[in-house]
């Protein structure tokens, strides 16, 4: 399967602002643009809110129904003035009442029966006085009889049912939403399994978004009986919605009737309900955080080897000093307290990577040759340029509930975590003719990557290329379009500068001979050096965008180095290669991209030049979304990616309405309305008088 180019700056605006409104790191700042809140004050409610929620949610699970009820009443009373609310709670109420008790000791239970639940069942909804009669069995039937009528009652899953519908209520009642980025995740991975499953390919990423997106989800809010004669709402907007959040018509009716219409906010409502695990988003969050520079590493280098003895991480020193993890001590933990993945662990408010490196910690050890010290100190010459970056990156305090903790255990994981962190070094993949990077340590090496990141956003480029010279005289043999790049800025800097001469140096003596050896490059040449006639400030920044550059080269250098990119990006890029395809499939636009920030994750801001010398073309974007004709069209997925070539029978113009028609009607998704359309020359009428013959 293909995959999707990311863009780099929008995702990490994206992860900012999850992890500031999650308050995973320490950052006294607002969340940025991205975040649906308008103001500081609204999101520091929505993220007290999600704490109330989650606290609520946490008393359910462990059966204390009276502590989530004196949570509801204190937060939103409102909630509980719906008796079907109040009636579902008293029951479970009743149950634990049961639980707690003795065969002989009945007395509280009964009297809560008299006091609370039969009054209530009276009042709640038509069924609630049968459900009533029903759950007066548990009297006589044993929690540990599972054959009984009344077994689903006393099922500990029942907790979790009341829980996850209380989640969905006060979710929408208080705007509790979670974070952009947590709902655009969301979204992008039900597609993508969706899309796997119906061109029957596997997905390469299934490693991690099997275990990252739960299979269970909250039950639906239940909308007011008063709604229930609320004025019809557009067919297109309920089908958008039952295709986005796989839902059938019916439920996507009953979502907009709860949100009052509100197909956004529906939609918002519909995301929510999927569950994704908190303690592994976290982590990746992490990952990628600490691989921008985003925030600390907190990397502390063991100054002795472990001779064999398991860490308290669960990872052992052998003999050479390499690092080797005992996955079978590595565990996921959803506590307060700590969140410990294979190459990592979380105590309190620090953040540890713990790892074995080579024997010796300071450059000026790392050989004894004058050579190699001459490199080391090489290294540290444009440092006070980072420095300054360094200093800005915020400190990881991880996920913690200012309300209390009850633990949240969800599922077991024997099998390896694959997680990664950002300072894993793969030694093996360093080439022996490294020698300068060899004797480097893991933290250097990612100190060294970040700062050519931060050296080449600044436009320094005949610094980045005099270190990394240094450090891998091969790098740009092997990798000239790089090369290029980085003398193109040079060249657009000095013409910004007024130095014609010093330009003209740079392009005769280095992007003339690259482009000579590559033929992609001559129309950039081109272009680049009609900057000479038209000279100005900005143009080092139309020329070429340096944060894209910045990044492309921190990717590729960092895997020079043995660092790999975050498990994050791996997931965004195959996820939004299936988003594009999808509604490829669908031919229409997706009416909540701009709302998840899809579309600014798909903005190509990847530096022009590495397309061509690669010879890849952008993925083309679906735009026939917003026009009432659908013109059925020949682009399909990759041939790779394992989908049937449709072409011939989807080659015809398809009305929209009957599109929609035929979707209703026969309960299909689009994809399939489509097809079926195409065979009978678009006609809808024909379509469904085939299928009920």
């Amino acid at each position: 399967m293909d995959s999707s180019p990311v863009n780099w700056e929008a995702l990490d605006a994206l992860i900012i602002d999850f992890a500031k409104s999650e308050n995973l790191i320490e950052d006294s700042s607002p969340p940025s643009s991205p975040s649906l809140s308008s103001s500081p004050s609204l999101s520091s409610s929505s993220y007290h809110s999600r704490l109330i929620i989650r606290q609520i949610r946490r008393s359910l699970e462990a059966g204390d129904v009276d502590a989530a009820t004196d949570l509801v009443r204190a937060h939103a009373p409102f909630v509980l003035e719906d008796h079907r609310l109040l009636f579902r709670l008293q029951k479970q109420k009743f149950i634990e009442l049961l639980r707690e008790g003795t065969t002989e000791d009945r007395g509280p239970a009964i009297d809560y029966l008299r006091t609370f639940l039969a009054p209530c069942a009276l009042n709640a909804y038509p069924e609630a006085y049968e459900e009533f009669k029903h759950v007066l069995l548990a009297f006589i039937y044993d929690k540990d009889d599972q054959t009984s009528p009344v077994a689903n009652e006393w099922a500990e899953k029942r907790r979790y049912e009341i829980a996850g519908l209380m989640s969905s209520v006060l979710r929408a009642h208080l705007h509790a939403y979670n974070p952009i980025f947590s709902m655009t995740l969301r979204y992008l991975i039900s597609i993508h399994k969706g899309f796997c499953f119906r061109q029957g390919i596997l997905s390469p990423i299934s490693d991690l978004t099997e275990r990252l997106l739960l299979e269970e989800r909250d039950p639906p809010a239940i909308p007011q009986e008063s709604l229930y004669e609320a004025q019809p709402f557009d067919e297109v907007d309920i089908q958008a919605l039952a295709h986005a959040v796989e839902l059938t018509r019916q439920g996507a009716i009953d979502s907009l009737r709860f949100a009052k219409g509100d197909l956004f906010q529906a939609f918002q409502n519909e995301i929510c309900r999927m569950r994704l695990d908190a303690a592994m988003l976290d982590e990746l969050v992490r990952e990628y955080c600490i691989y921008r520079g985003i925030v600390e590493s907190g990397m502390q280098t063991l100054s002795e080897p472990l001779k064999g003895n398991p860490s308290e991480s669960g990872c052992y020193s052998t003999q050479d000093g390499s690092l080797d993890v005992d996955y079978s001590s590595a565990k996921w933990s959803n506590s307060e307290t700590s969140a410990t993945t294979d190459m990592s662990s979380m105590r309190g408010t620090d953040v540890e990577l713990r790892y074995a490196s080579d024997p010796a910690n300071n450059l000026e050890d790392c050989s004894t040759s004058g050579s190699h010290q001459s490199e080391n100190l090489r290294l540290l010459r444009n440092r006070s340029h980072v420095a300054g970056e360094r200093s800005k990156r915020k400190r990881w305090r991880g996920r913690h509930d200012e309300l209390g903790h009850i633990s949240d255990i969800h599922f077991n994981r024997c099998s390896k975590q694959e997680v990664s962190t950002a300072m894993q070094v793969a030694s093996a993949t360093i080439s022996k003719a490294q020698q300068g990077v060899e004797n480097i340590n893991g933290e250097e090496k990612y100190e060294i990557v970040l700062g050519m990141k931060e050296l080449a956003s600044r436009g320094m480029a005949a610094e980045v290329v005099e270190e990394i010279n240094a450090l891998d005289p091969n790098f740009f043999a092997q990798n000239p379009v790089f090369l290029f790049q980085l003398k193109q800025v040079e060249f657009l800097k000095l013409v910004g500068l007024g130095d014609h001469s010093g330009a003209l140096k740079v392009a005769c003596s280095h992007l003339g001979p690259l482009a000579a050896s590559d033929p992609h490059l001559l129309k950039p040449l081109k272009e680049t050096l009609l900057s000479l006639l038209r000279p100005n400030e900005d143009a080092l920044v139309t020329g070429l965008p340096l944060h894209a550059l910045a990044t492309s080269l921190q990717v590729a250098f960092g895997k020079r180095l043995g660092i790999e990119e975050p498990q994050l990006v791996r997931i965004m890029r195959a996820t939004l290669y299936t988003h594009t395809e999808w509604f490829k499939l669908q031919m229409c636009k997706d009416r909540f991209e701009s709302l998840l920030r899809i579309d600014s994750l798909k903005e190509n801001s990847t530096p022009v030049l590495t397309s061509l010398a690669s010879s890849k073309s952008n993925t083309e974007s679906c735009n026939l979304g917003s026009s009432q004709v659908t013109i059925s069209s020949t682009t399909r997925v990759s041939d790779d990616g394992g989908s049937p070539n449709q072409a011939s029978s989807r080659d015809v113009i398809c009305d929209e309405n009957a599109i929609l028609k035929v979707m209703e009607f026969l309960a299909l998704p689009r994809a399939d309305a489509i097809d079926l359309l195409a065979q009978y020359n678009g006609n809808a009428e024909t379509v469904i008088q085939q299928i009920f013959a």
